[in-house]
């Protein structure tokens, strides 16, 4: 008897291959057949005009602290996604020492856009070792959880407050780390994270560790994957020196394993930048390297006001000013001084860290005004309104904020909004779909409906890929590079991750705003259109979008052998 009989559905499997009318029959968490089907089974669920598909895995995301009070990690698998991958861009919760509980949050929280107050309250810090987080999350999963280990984390763990500023470790303190890496994979760890985005910083200031230090210590942390034979390498922010002086080539080069980098983007200060990049991508796989840049499939699009803004953190001026108070914020875009110091950075592009790019104006958009007066400019951009008023971008931008007491609603679209070249992006064989950062910037953006956008405008609306190659992209492709070797394919023997959802449909919502972060905090929510059933490990998780009240998932760990 199957516990679970799914009928009459159209089966893309996940290999790509043509999908196909069938049943899938599932027996103890996992696929027992597909074909035609007829045995007695506990549950059936008729899939008639639907399609039926490997649950999704989302390889980048941010729910390091959000699994521990919202163990279905919301609102991703109400888009399909059955397994979330976190602690990416060199941020993580383990390893952890327990007086280094505030330095960990202090760095998400800024980073990744979490309100602080939501990390202290929520954290319950059960751990020490990478093993231990793992442990502790098992205890109650909704969803499947795979986590790297963080370069900022093992870096604090090792060199404590010098962490921060003392860019060369001592032989010693590199021995340490790469032997905290080893442990952390044959523990379970997915692989190594690493960040080099030279905006990223705690909520004192400080650069994030993983920043500090020169790639060299980079490269050598990276051998100790090498060392365990298992574990992939993530970078954040690897694209320009991916570029420049194949920075993501060498991490895989010293690692011996695959390496996925953020990421290919088009963006309008350097159109033909996104080519240049993929060429080197195909050279490189075309030499054996397996070297994957992350794109994201959405334009990226943040909210933000002037009281918490974070798209101006890599301009030097800005980022100092933003770390003030508001009141400090606005007697500083009063002065003009640091006026000019601000246009330079972000109309003139001067003065700018590798890879940053000045503000393109057209791109920011006004989406709420407080006061009357300024009702007129709703839905305009900055460039826009400046050229409505007269004034310089730099002087219609603060000007406004400050009239408004730094509260206006802004969007920002600076980069993927060419739908031509994002196709393209997307259905590239090069490139791995991701990005969600779900779980971060929760009150700037929600990325949780990247799958569901596939399917609803990649592949039904735009025609950029087939359907069978998105579910591909979306499952097989993600578990082959993770090291999930028994999840994104649909056959006897895998584990029975399913998503049901039809094709004529479904889609991603717009967000909008629910409190239900740790002390009634806000964030954005984003619901899925067309999705009828998420299912992980044999087990249903969500049907029509609401929970049935069983969690089913579990941690994903690498097989690292232990040593004897």
């Amino acid at each position: 008897m199957y516990d679970l009989l799914i009928k009459n559905g159209r089966v893309a499997d996940g290999s790509g291959m043509p999908s196909f009318i069938a049943d899938v029959g599932i027996v103890d968490g996992r696929v027992a057949d597909v074909g035609r089907l007829s045995g007695p089974a506990q549950r059936t669920i008729d899939a008639e005009g639907r399609v039926v598909a490997p649950g999704f895995i989302d390889n980048h995301c941010h729910f390091d602290a959000q699994v521990t009070w919202d163990p279905l990690c919301t609102f991703s698998p109400q888009h399909g996604v059955t397994s979330v991958i976190f602690g990416n861009c060199s941020l993580t919760l383990a390893p952890v020492k327990p007086e280094d509980h505030d330095a960990l949050a202090m760095m998400l929280s800024r980073v990744e856009a979490i309100p602080m107050e939501s990390l202290q309250e929520g954290i319950p810090w059960e751990w020490t070792t990478f093993g231990g987080y793992l442990d502790y999350l098992d205890q109650r999963l909704g969803v499947n959880a795979g986590a790297l280990v963080g370069h900022s984390a093992v870096r604090r763990w090792v060199m404590g407050d010098e962490s921060f500023q003392r860019a060369e470790a001592t032989p010693a303190e590199m021995e340490e780390m790469k032997q905290l890496v080893r442990d952390s994979i044959r523990q379970g760890a997915l692989g190594l994270s690493f960040n080099r985005n030279s905006g990223h910083m705690d909520l004192l200031g400080r650069p994030i560790p993983g920043i500090v230090p020169p790639v060299e210590e980079l490269y050598e942390l990276a051998t100790a994957l090498r060392d365990v034979g298992a574990g992939v390498v993530q970078c954040g922010a690897a694209y320009p020196l991916e570029i420049r002086d194949g920075f993501a080539t060498k991490l895989g080069e010293h690692a011996q394993r695959p390496v996925v980098y953020n990421q290919i983007v088009y963006h309008p200060s350097e159109p033909d930048r996104w080519q240049r990049h993929l060429d080197i991508v195909e050279r490189g796989i075309a030499e054996g390297k397996q070297v994957y840049p992350v794109i994201n499939p959405r334009p990226q699009a943040q909210r933000f006001t002037m009281r918490n803004a974070q798209i101006f953190d890599r301009m030097p001026t800005w980022r100092e000013v933003m770390l003030g108070s508001v009141e400090e914020k606005a007697a500083a875009f009063r002065d003009p001084a640091v006026r000019e110091k601000l246009r330079a950075e972000a109309v003139d592009g001067k003065n700018l860290p590798s890879g940053a790019l000045p503000v393109t104006w057209e791109r920011i958009f006004i989406t709420r005004t407080l006061k009357e007066r300024n009702s007129a400019y709703k839905g305009m951009s900055i460039a826009e309104m400046a050229e409505a008023q007269g004034k310089d971008v730099i002087d219609g931008f603060l000007d406004l904020v400050l009239d408004e007491d730094l509260g206006t609603g802004m969007q920002n679209s600076q980069a993927g909004a060419d739908g031509g070249i994002m196709g393209r992006l997307v259905a590239s064989p090069y490139t791995v779909i991701g990005l969600s950062d779900a779980g971060a910037h929760v009150v700037f953006e929600a990325g949780y409906g990247y799958s569901t956008l596939v399917l609803g405008k990649w592949v039904r609306e735009e025609g950029a890929l087939s359907l069978e190659e998105a579910v591909r992209k979306l499952s097989f492709m993600q578990a082959s590079l993770f090291g999930l070797h028994d999840r994104g394919l649909l056959r006897p023997g895998f584990a029975a991750d399913v998503v049901v959802f039809d094709p004529d449909t479904v889609g991603a919502e717009e967000p909008d705003e629910v409190n239900d972060l740790p002390g009634g905090l806000m964030r954005l929510r984003q619901k899925a259109n067309g999705v009828d059933y998420t299912i992980v490990n044999g087990e249903v998780l969500l049907e029509d979008g609401e929970h049935t009240g069983a969690y089913p998932g579990r941690t994903l760990r690498s097989r690292a052998p232990v040593p004897a």
